[in-house]
This record gives structure tokens, sequence and C-alpha cells, in this order.
């Protein structure tokens, strides 16, 4: 289960199948930092590491998974070894030492610290759902998701995937839903949400744990402040945080959806039945998210419309 979702929208049909795609990712397949290396990044498979392909196909979407192996050699570590190299060489040598030889100096230093320096490796996932259009990265902030989408237009030479553009204000709609007490068709309001000034970004409340009534709350709506985030359930299923970049954080999806005597005793069964209920469940949510805030698609890939929450 994804614990963030960065959704994009796919601007092209994607005509690769679960076989084509795997077959194009293997030219990028994951590989350890060399010695000298900062970072690598590439494909690993989404199922862990006894699994051997690169893509996983469940209920008409296909997963794929990004790995990334960096380096820990702290720009402060290099520059207290170059520092004290450089105070090494004005007092034996009795000069100074110039801006060229000190980056030459942090060039020498680099090349015998890095085979030294730990790694470590983060794995995102995402997955592709070509009948719908969309891209969804879990990952929550903007950066991480670019470098796998990056990653996928390098592996497969095009990937059209767009931000999500939404036809009206996210924050006043979200805003709207606080004051009125009662969130869009489908969603129901939780317990916390962030507000923000938008003459002064500094200026922000953050409500968790609370009564999103509460004169307080209304009061900050009163001076101006609009909800930037807010804490609400889908389809008494899936909770989530959604922001005013609709980006959805926090996922938490209901235990009850799976049934665990069913799967209990077959771990990729259970994985399987995850994925799908999942994939379904952000399917539909995405699909109301584009009904209520007039997703903007210029895209031949069909919008599907909203229906009622399962």
């Amino acid at each position: 289960m994804f614990k963030n979702a960065k959704v994009f929208r796919l601007s092209a049909p994607f005509q690769w199948d679960q076989t084509g795609l795997h077959e194009r990712l293997m030219g990028k397949r994951f590989r350890p930092c060399g010695p000298l290396e900062l970072a690598t990044m590439g494909w690993s498979p989404p199922l862990g590491p006894n699994a051997d392909a690169l893509v996983h196909a469940i209920n008409g979407c296909l997963l794929v998974a990004a790995r990334r192996q960096e380096r820990l050699l702290p720009a402060a570590v290099v520059a207290e070894a170059v520092a004290e190299r450089v105070a090494e060489i004005e007092q034996e040598e009795l000069r100074e030492v110039p801006r060229r030889e000190r980056t030459k100096l942090r060039e020498e230093l680099l090349t015998q610290m890095l085979p030294q320096a730990f790694t470590r490796s983060r794995l995102v996932r995402a997955y592709i759902d070509p009948a719908a259009g969309w891209a969804v990265v879990d990952a929550a902030s903007d950066k991480v998701a670019e470098d796998v989408l990056s990653l996928l237009r390098q592996s497969l030479d095009s990937f059209p995937a767009k931000p999500l553009e939404p036809g009206v204000p996210v924050a006043e709609r979200l805003s709207a839903w606080v004051a009125s007490g009662a969130a869009g068709d489908g969603f129901e309001l939780e317990d916390q949400c962030e507000l923000r000034d938008p003459a002064d970004t500094r200026s922000v409340v953050r409500c968790r744990g609370m009564d999103l009534t509460v004169p307080e709350v209304k009061a900050h709506l009163d001076s101006g402040k609009q909800v930037v985030a807010l804490g609400l359930t889908w389809g008494e299923h899936l909770s989530l945080v959604l922001d005013e970049a609709l980006g959805l954080k926090r996922l938490r999806f209901a235990d009850e959806l799976i049934d665990a005597d069913d799967v209990a005793e077959d771990e990729a069964l259970r994985l399987d039945a995850e994925l799908a209920i999942m994939t379904d469940q952000l399917r539909s949510l995405l699909a109301r998210l584009t009904d209520e805030f007039a997703l903007v698609t210029d895209s031949p890939v069909p919008v599907p419309r909203s229906t009622a929450a399962a």
C-alpha cells in the first residue's frame, strides 16, 4: 500500500504492456554506486529482491519501482578535510593556498574519501494506469516524484505525463468545505487541517485531533487564512490528507477491505489483493477529484467520471 501519492495525468495513450515495459526498463536496471560515484538510480523489482520482473501487472495497472543509492559524504565533512589540508600546507610552506589549488585539493580528497563512504538506498514505487490515464508515485515530495518520471522518460525515450491542473482554486474549495462543515460528495471531514495566509506564507496554523467546525477554526478563516491541506475520508475506506496541489498524503486504507481468512496463508495473494484494492480506491478517488476540481486534460485518454464510492 502506498503511503503517499503524487499523481500525474498521461497526455498521450500509454502503449507498453507488461513484457514490453520490462524489456525497456532493463536498459536502466539499478546498479550500486561505483567507488567514485555520489549516486545512482535505476529500476528494481517492485515485489522485492526475490522477484525478477521489473514490472508487475495488477488490476489493469503496471507497478514499477525505482531505487536510488547515494554515498553518505556530507559537504561539511569534505570542507573540514579541505580546511585541515590547507592549514597544513600554509604552516609547512608558509604561503597562502589560492582558490584554484583549494579546488584541486577538494577533488583529490573526494577521490580518497568516496570509496570509504557508506551508502544508503531508497525504493520508490509507482504505477501506471493506462486505461484511466494516470501515473501515481508513492512520494510526498515533487522532486522524488519527478526523479521517477525522469527515469521513465530516459527508459522509454518519452513519457508524456503532466502534474494535475485544477480548473478551480483548490485552497478556496477546501476552505469552503471546512467553513460549511461538510466536504464534497463521497468525502467526510477528518480532524486535521493546515491553514495559511495567502498574503504571508509564514503565517501558518496546523490543527490536529480537533473538530474543524469549532469557532477557533472559523476565526482563522474569517481573518483571511485558507485551508491548504485537509484530512479527509473517501468512501469510508480511505483516509488521506489532500493538499492544495492535489497531492495525497498519509494514505491509510481500511483493514476490512481485505478478507484476512482468504489471503493470510499466501503472501503473494495478499499482496495482489492489496494492490488491487489500492488501485481501485485511488482510481475512484481520482475520478471524483477530476469532477470536484475540474481537472484540465488535453489528452485523448478518456477521463473516467466519478461514481458513488464503494
